[in-house]
């Protein structure tokens, strides 16, 4: 069941409208910026920003904005200055959630989520409150149909470092330590490979399953309008979806 949920997150995500995707690019970008104002526009020396360029390429954002992110954040073409904040929280029936933020103003995008959370029938909880139920990893997604032969592919992954290896019914998972997320996703791009979703996440270690229709109307609401919020960069939960 979990993971049928990740493959239709995921499918999700890359049906987007248009104008979704340039709101997930405004995003993008600005998680490019905060990686570069922190180790520098090289991704050869700078970790970060390699990951998330590979996330950016995942989610189909062209190389030209790519890199006018970068030179970008390397000039002073924008003076703003982000803080990395997550809120960590219950949905309804107890789904264990954590946002991640970039935000100018902390006082209002806590109190927004905040907001959020008691809308939609959960409540916004302590630092630690759930991120002790997840494992911070690299997951690397590729659809069946433009991979390689199952032990192939295997075998490529795990020689290049890669912690786990999982065939599902429409796709194949691979998951890294977060150091080597990098070094495994350029071996794969090397094979010629492409990857229907590659980042660095939060996966959960036990999940919550919701029956109710009402209550699943309402996490699914939450959902929605945290991924609208202009601050909210990522959100990971355990809602196992059917």
């Amino acid at each position: 069941m979990a993971g049928h949920s990740k493959w239709s997150n995921i499918k999700r995500k890359k049906e987007k409208t248009d104008s979704q995707k340039g709101k997930m690019f405004t995003k993008l970008g600005r998680e490019i910026a905060i990686a570069v104002r922190s180790g520098g526009p090289d991704p050869a020396s700078n970790a970060r920003l390699k990951d998330v360029i590979a996330k950016a390429k995942s989610n189909n954002m062209p190389n030209d904005s790519i890199q006018r992110s970068i030179k970008k954040a390397a000039g002073e073409g924008d003076s703003t200055n982000y803080e990395v904040i997550n809120y960590e929280g219950y949905g309804p029936n107890g789904v264990a959630v954590i946002v991640e933020t970039y935000t100018d103003n902390r006082n209002r995008t806590a109190g927004d989520v905040r907001h959020l959370f008691d809308k939609y029938g959960g409540n916004m909880g302590t630092t630690g409150c759930v991120s002790f139920m997840f494992d911070l990893k690299g997951q690397i997604i590729l659809e069946k149909e433009s991979a390689t032969d199952e032990d192939d592919l295997m075998i490529l992954a795990l020689e290049a470092g890669a912690e786990d290896f999982t065939a599902e019914d429409e796709y194949y998972e691979i998951l890294t330590a977060p150091n080597d997320f990098s070094k495994v996703c350029e071996e794969l791009e090397n094979a010629g490979l492409e990857f229907a979703s590659a980042e660095i996440t939060m996966l959960p270690t036990t999940y919550t399953e919701l029956t109710d229709p009402e209550t699943i109307e309402k996490m699914e609401k939450l959902l929605e309008r945290l991924e609208d919020h202009d601050d909210v960069q990522n959100i990971w939960h355990n809602w196992s979806q059917d």
